[in-house]
């Protein structure tokens, strides 16, 4: 049980702290979250055979194919399931990403470096800039896919436990930037191309020259990582940080390095590790930037191997500043050294192994099924028929859309779906596809930090138990549900303004959509 922190100085706070309370009550009656996920295989499976055996169907509005749910625990789906069990581990999308980049990562944190760096932020940025920095970090990591799911919730909590704050907060603060702000940034990212050739698609149903740009979204996403950063540092120091309460770790839990200031070594190790990290970048930049370079693509010319690549590159983007600090410092003497700072990160990493296993059964059951993309089609034509318009459409397209994401991961797997739905139909309502994507944009991110089927959710409890060993799903939900709230009804009400005052939501991007004129 989480404390309840300083006294509230309002009702709505003391309502919202026995709101949170009892939802980490109920939920931490949940087993371990490994038995869960043991449960969610368990649940598709039956869902599977019922579905089914029922015959429950949908038809697909991107291809026009019939889409039927798959039973499962028949003799063909009993043998696919025991045949890929290992496939379904060694394929979950995360594993992989996840410990090539530790093994970078554990080399830059066990010389010292990390230790290092946050004494250096912790001395250097006022305390009150901590939280909105983490959080703007989390937003603007997606720019690298889903590295930030990596990278940055370790170095949060590590941070907040080093100011002697509870990690868990700084935690929740990241993992609400990383995920509850997915789609919002101040660069373009992979993500913006890939919804703009769905979008562009979709339209050529009703408008066969029309043409969806990747910068479709940028001004509305660009203002959204400030509002973004306001709101969850708002809710992070007045709602989930009061309610976590005071950091104080138990004999059980290895205390970070303490505030003191940084010795003459630790000085010269930063600094040569900061020539090493400039070195690194200075390489990677020669591997992408000239033309013909490798990580080129050598018809196109677009840095798509970059972004294949980008695992390993993190890997080395860490691990040579990490060594190089470790060298100064006398904490590597020999590769040795090296060899099993390696073997310890790996070590630490079994509890995320377990999740991650059960965790990869359970989602490919549930894509085997079928019933996801049957949740997403239903969904999508349950707003259809309900012939709403105007501001009530937009929020019901959003809540739709955050809806579905707590079933499909995938932002363009969903947008596959409901893109030849909804572009054509609003289209026809007047509004143009840069417009409706926007608007799924939003709905698609929100609930990000509350669904099970967030492929990265194993990574934050197993970093969590770090300092909690008993962490259980039901503190985690309690503390992201008020970023989750937050985040889906200020963008709702940013992006429903926006569309209403006529502000343009890119460049070059139309808001409407005049039928018959293009």
């Amino acid at each position: 049980m989480m404390g309840t922190g300083e006294a509230s100085g309002g009702t709505a706070r003391r309502v919202s702290q026995r709101v949170l309370a009892g939802i980490e009550r109920w939920g931490n009656r949940l087993p371990d979250p490994v038995t869960i996920f043991v449960a969610l295989a368990l649940l598709a499976l039956v869902a599977s055979w019922i579905a089914g055996t029922c015959g429950v169907a949908v038809v697909n509005p991107a291809t026009g194919e019939m889409v039927r749910a798959v039973n499962l625990l028949d003799g063909p789906g009993i043998r696919r399931i025991l045949v890929n069990v290992v496939p379904n581990f060694t394929g979950f999308a995360p594993l992989g990403t996840v410990l090539v980049a530790m093994i970078g990562i554990g080399v830059a944190e066990r010389t010292g470096l990390f230790a290092a760096l946050l004494k250096a932020l912790v001395t250097a940025v006022p305390r009150g800039w901590v939280t909105p920095t983490l959080i703007f970090a989390g937003i603007m990591s997606n720019t690298a896919a889903d590295a930030g799911y990596v990278i940055l919730p370790p170095l949060a909590a590590l941070l907040y436990a080093s100011m002697r704050r509870h990690p868990l907060a700084g935690l929740a603060a990241v993992f609400a930037g990383i995920g509850g702000g997915f789609s919002a940034n101040l660069l373009l990212s992979s993500l913006d191309p890939l919804l703009a050739g769905l979008s562009t698609e979709a339209a050529h149903l009703l408008d066969p020259a029309y043409t969806v740009q990747a910068t479709a979204s940028y001004y509305l996403m660009a203002v959204s990582v400030v509002l973004l950063t306001v709101v969850g540092t708002v809710v992070s120091n007045r709602i989930v940080e009061p309610w976590i309460g005071p950091w104080k770790p138990d004999d059980s839990v290895a205390t970070e390095e303490s505030l003191e200031p940084l010795t003459r070594l630790e000085r010269r190790g930063l600094w040569w590790a900061l020539v090493a990290t400039v070195v690194t970048v200075g390489a990677i930049a020669l591997l992408v930037i000239p033309a013909g370079a490798p990580l080129r693509d050598a018809e196109t010319g677009s840095i798509a191997p970059f972004y294949d690549s980008l695992v390993a590159l993190l890997a080395i983007f860490f691990m040579a500043p990490g060594l190089t600090y470790g060298l100064v410092t006398r904490q590597v003497r020999s590769d040795r050294d090296t060899a099993r700072m390696m073997s310890d990160t790996m070590a630490a990493m079994g509890t995320y192994i377990v999740m991650a296993f059960f965790a990869g059964q359970f989602i490919a059951y549930f894509n085997w099924s079928n019933l996801g993309l049957i949740i997403a089609i239903s969904g999508a034509e349950a707003l259809k028929s309900a012939h709403l318009t105007g501001v009530p459409l937009m929020v019901g397209f959003i809540f739709v859309a955050a809806t579905i994401n707590l079933f499909m991961a995938s932002a363009s797997a969903k947008w596959a779906i409901m893109a030849p739905v909804f572009v054509p139909m609003l289209m026809v309502l007047g509004w143009s596809p840069e417009t409706t994507q926007g608007l799924y944009r939003v709905g698609d991110s929100i609930t990000n930090t509350i669904t099970p089927l967030n492929y990265y959710l194993p990574i934050i409890i197993a970093v969590g138990r770090r300092y909690m060993p008993k962490l259980g799903m039901g503190t985690l939900l309690a503390a992201m549900l008020p970023y989750a709230v937050a985040f889906g009804l200020f963008w709702t009400v940013l992006v429903v303004a926006w569309v209403v005052l006529g502000v343009p939501i890119g460049p070059g991007a139309p808001l409407h959509y005049a039928v018959g004129g293009g």
